[in-house]
């Protein structure tokens, strides 16, 4: 849906099915020891309904999204709650600034907000050259830092790179050396419209 001849406002559903199957007998348990969990829990299929919205025009974006609406309990028996899912609640946005003609600047927030835990928030930076080359750093607050660059082939093609690093007491053990992603983007029916204005979000 167009607001004005330079924005747009889209808006998106989605359903599913969530299964729970869990089964005690197949866990690794110190020495043989008994449990006391209750080996006889059965599968259970809960419904997931979703949905979002979504403005951007030439130079900024912003997003809410909830990717689960309905709250489901998963239980045992009358008495154990094995699990349970909450809404989780999602914000984005973001502006491209225009330092030259050859650079522009994105700067993007993340949030996430889930009922019972901190507040999750991810910054990003990212720096444009010619529409081709990126580069960035994100701070997810007190969780990780990261790094990433992408790489324009074509209009219809993105490579890229990321290496995510803990800043929690989780990065300095000695079996955490970080996380490496690749990342590589078609776009199959580009070549049917004509490119205008670069997209870079």
């Amino acid at each position: 849906m167009e607001t004005s001849l330079q924005g747009k406002l889209s808006f998106g559903v989605k359903g599913g099915i969530n299964i729970l199957n869990i089964d005690y007998d197949r866990l690794s348990r110190y020495q043989n020891e008994p449990t006391t969990l209750n080996n006889d829990m059965r599968s259970n299929i809960a419904p997931n309904i979703g949905a979002g919205l979504y403005f951007h025009d030439d130079k900024f974006y912003a997003g809410l999204s909830v990717p689960n609406i309905l709250e489901t309990k998963y239980f045992d028996d009358a008495s154990f709650s094995v699990a349970k899912e909450k809404i989780n609640l999602y914000f984005i946005s973001g502006y491209v600034f225009d330092l030259n003609p050859s650079f522009k600047f994105k700067p993007t927030v993340l949030v996430k907000a889930v009922v019972g835990a901190p507040l999750q928030l991810d910054l990003s930076a990212n720096f444009i050259y010619n529409d081709k080359l990126t580069i960035g750093v994100a701070h997810r607050l007190d969780a990780a830092w990261s790094a990433m660059a992408g790489f324009n082939a074509t209009d219809s093609i993105l490579l890229g790179f990321a290496y995510d690093r803990e800043s929690t007491e989780l990065g300095n053990t000695k079996f955490n050396d970080g996380s490496f992603e690749f990342i590589a983007r078609f776009e199959l029916f580009n070549r049917f419209n004509k490119l205008l204005t670069p997209r870079h979000f």
